[in-house]
């Protein structure tokens, strides 16, 4: 399928089980090879440059995948140093307090509420500063004060110029946050 998504914008995804989003975002992540076609994020071709179109995003995966012997301030600068990021460059405390996650920085993950485990995803996306953000959906089993919460930390992202990719199944979460939604099926974008 063929979608363009615009700088500084929201844009989900929906679709139901099966229709392709997970496998879109994980061909965007380089972790599935496409068949055809031609892929390019900020103007980077993933296929001539895949290392630098890494950079280019930052991924919210749907599993929780946290190390729950790492503090929340080990793993982002872990993250950081994954992507390369100088030391002198980091600003993983920023991060933290952006996520409400300052008073937990230096706990186990393992002590962290779900809600605060699925910050701390959020925030490892963020720690080489990507303009984009992909969240595959990151409100999947979370209660309605925790959505909100989430919701407006992704809101406090996107005015600071991030653009965001959001899957969901939830029409109310695609009309509250999104400025363009397309509906993905069997692979093909039936609606944008």
């Amino acid at each position: 399928f063929s979608i363009n998504i615009k700088k500084g914008s929201i844009h989900g995804l929906l679709g139901p089980n099966g229709a392709g989003k997970s496998t879109f975002i994980n061909i965007l992540g380089g972790l599935v090879r496409k068949d055809t076609g031609y892929v390019s994020i900020c103007s980077v071709n993933i296929d001539e440059n895949a290392k630098l179109s890494k950079f280019k995003i930052g991924i919210v995966p749907q599993e929780l995948n946290i190390d729950a012997f790492f503090t929340p301030k080990d793993q982002l600068e872990l993250q950081a140093g994954l992507f390369n990021v100088p030391k002198k460059e980091r600003v993983t405390d920023y991060i933290l307090e952006l996520m409400e996650l300052t008073d937990k920085a230096n706990e186990y993950s393992r002590k962290l509420s779900g809600g605060m485990r699925r910050r701390l995803l959020v925030a490892k996306a963020m720690v080489h500063n990507p303009p984009i953000i992909i969240l595959d959906e990151p409100t999947a089993g979370v209660d309605i004060e925790l959505r909100q919460k989430l919701w407006n930390n992704f809101k406090k992202l996107n005015k600071q110029g991030v653009t965001i990719i959001l899957t969901t199944h939830y029409l109310e979460e695609a009309e509250t946050l999104c400025d363009e939604i397309a509906i993905i099926h069997r692979g093909k974008i039936v609606a944008n």
